[in-house]
């Protein structure tokens, strides 16, 4: 959970309702036995309170539904017999009135003991004992030098060789075992070199143009040291890496982008414009919305980043290798270094590439998700979701390029959900280092399990959502960079910049559209290209014609814009399988439950 210390106002209780706030609540022991939480192998439930109420977000109505509040080392669940269509829910408001006295108090303790863990042994993943099958995958991992060697053939890459000199972490500790560095430069003096480089990290690659050009990423000079020797010999065998021996370009990104603590400031005042405690707030903020947006900061974040990914992709496309560099090398550098793949690489833009991209420049490249994202609660740590901007960025580029990227915004606004489910081992540490020392722990070893297998979360159904219907993959992408491709024109100044709902205001039931937005495209091409094939496929054995799973258009006027992330309330049955969709709030649980995962960062209002 992403907080700023004001950690009371991520779980509320009003114990001030009247009576008329109570709606389908009975004492009786046969409601109370019906109701339970359904939880995982390993998941325990903690604490529970018996006759909450539990409150629309933004609304003035006071009917509440009753039943159980439940805590877990997973979730906080909330279950009721009420089996009407849900509300969209994820700020959520509860009243302990009619509970048993003390069951306010230890379920509220008990939540906030498990959202907070002061260490990684107190995850739930730790506890989670589900079977993992993992399976081979397509998605490169970048744990083993083939993985590496495969990207380096792919690209294209010359004057850059593979090193194992960081093995066991002798060289650095957030980066991993394996580091490809300037052919000219041997084992030992890249790690004399390191030495002198904050997180002992120095140039290393990320990507190259088949002209040769590089994309490299290290951190500044530690400060100790006034002279700038082996900072100015590392650029040089950087220099000596390129075929016509080009000096490279320098990009100091601590000059022109914001800070993780401004970019944590910036999140916090975007979060309270996406999460009003009430109606009449909302309205409020509506008044003055776009001026409440612009003085946040965060879309001038947004902008920011993505000219100098451009500015970046420019130097490249015209052979000239590009050197990020930043403090530890671990925030911006991941950021900016993704963001310029994306736009110079069409492999980048699909779902593979994509996923590989962040499982090397975010994962193993160590970012500090554990600590950006406050997985483990620690005083005096700065927490600032720096992959939320990234995915941001992402998320502007698809929209001025939809037919470029395999993705779709809801597999974006997923992945940002995944960033917070603690069964995952992607996003709960700071380096590789941690990760493969919590795994070898001899009393309790983690079970290492990748967010990348999408099935582990979602079935099939689900995961078709996440590809872009008219996305057409260049033959080229899939396996070797082609000879020569035009990075994507892309426009960054803040007037061209959209405020990305699905993510952001998927919460806020009375915005949502019914039978509009962004989903109606979507859902309609689905439509139209299920038509085209089967209208191929009866050309083709007009006797074995596949039945049609494609939504009706009348079914995709009862769909809201914030689909498949909530259903409208009073709707009727979606007949269309791929429309009952796992990835909403209100059919991922049966029985009426909603669960809330302890570490999501919009729980909180403020």
């Amino acid at each position: 959970m992403m907080t700023d210390k004001r950690l009371t106002n991520s779980f509320k209780s009003y114990v001030e309702f009247g009576d008329e706030g109570l709606n389908n609540t009975s004492n009786d022991e046969s409601f109370t036995d019906q109701l339970s939480t359904r939880t995982l192998q390993g998941e325990m439930v903690i604490a529970e309170a018996q006759n909450v109420l539990m409150f629309a977000p933004v609304s003035e109505n006071k009917q509440g539904k009753s039943g159980i509040l439940t805590v877990t080392n997973f979730k906080l669940s909330f279950v009721t017999t009420d089996e009407r269509p849900r509300d969209n829910m994820r700020v959520l408001t509860f009243s302990f009135k009619f509970s048993p006295v003390g069951h306010g108090k230890t379920l509220t303790n008990a939540l906030l003991h498990h959202a907070f863990p002061r260490r990684h042994q107190l995850l739930f993943a730790y506890d989670f004992r589900e079977p993992y099958y993992s399976c081979p995958r397509e998605t490169s991992m970048f744990r083993d030098a083939g993985e590496w060697g495969r990207e380096l053939a792919r690209t294209g890459c010359v004057g850059w060789r593979l090193s194992g000199a960081n093995q066991d972490f002798q060289i650095s500790s957030s980066l991993p075992q394996w580091l490809i560095v300037p052919s000219s430069v041997l084992d030992w003096q890249l790690g004399a070199a390191a030495r002198h480089f904050r997180a002992g990290r120095p140039p290393l690659w990320c990507w190259s143009s088949p002209q040769g050009a590089a994309l490299v990423r290290m951190a500044d000079i530690l400060p100790t040291i006034t002279d700038r020797v082996q900072e100015n010999i590392m650029l040089e065998t950087v220099r000596k890496s390129h075929p016509t021996l080009a000096k490279p370009e320098v990009l100091e990104l601590t000059k022109d982008l914001p800070s993780p603590r401004e970019i944590q400031s910036r999140f916090i005042k975007l979060r309270e414009l996406c999460a009003p405690e009430s109606e009449k707030q909302f309205w409020t903020q509506d008044n003055n919305f776009l001026s409440s947006v612009e003085n946040s900061g965060w879309l001038h974040a947004v902008s920011a980043c993505l000219t100098k990914a451009l500015e970046a992709s420019h130097s490249l496309h015209k052979d000239v290798t590009v050197v990020l560099q930043e403090a530890d090398g671990r925030d911006l550098c991941p950021l900016v270094a993704s963001l310029t793949q994306i736009i110079v690489d069409p492999y980048y833009r699909t779902i593979i590439g994509f996923q590989s991209l962040i499982q090397r420049e975010w994962v193993v490249m160590g970012h500090p998700f554990c600590t950006r994202l406050g997985h483990v609660y620690i005083d005096g740590t700065q927490q600032a979701p720096v992959f939320l901007l990234f995915l941001d960025c992402v998320w502007q580029l698809l929209q001025q390029f939809p037919a470029e990227f395999q993705m779709t915004e809801t597999y974006l606004t997923t992945l940002w959900d995944s960033v917070h489910i603690s069964t995952f081992d992607t996003f709960l540490f700071d380096c590789e280092r941690d990760r493969i020392i919590s795994a070898a722990e001899p009393n309790n070893p983690l079970t290492l399990r990748s967010v990348w297998d999408w099935g582990e979360q979602f079935p099939d159904r689900d995961i078709v959502l996440f590809y872009n219907p008219l996305y057409q993959m260049p033959p080229t992408t899939s396996s070797h960079f082609p000879e020569h491709h035009s990075p994507l024109a892309a426009a960054s100044g803040i007037s061209v910049l959209q405020f990305w709902s699905q993510c952001y205001f998927r919460f806020i039931p009375i915005i949502e559209i019914i039978g509009g937005g962004k989903p109606q495209i979507d859902l309609t091409s689905r439509l139209l290209l299920s038509q085209i094939d089967s209208a191929c496929d009866e050309l083709v054995s007009p006797l074995h014609v596949r039945p049609a799973v494609a939504p009706s258009l009348e079914t995709l006027s009862q769909i809201g814009s914030f689909f498949p992330f909530s259903r409208r309330p009073n709707a009727g049955p979606v007949t269309a399988a791929l429309l009952i969709s796992s990835l909403s709030l209100n059919q991922s649980f049966q029985s009426a439950e909603i669960m809330l995962d302890s570490q999501s960062i919009l729980n909180a209002p403020d």
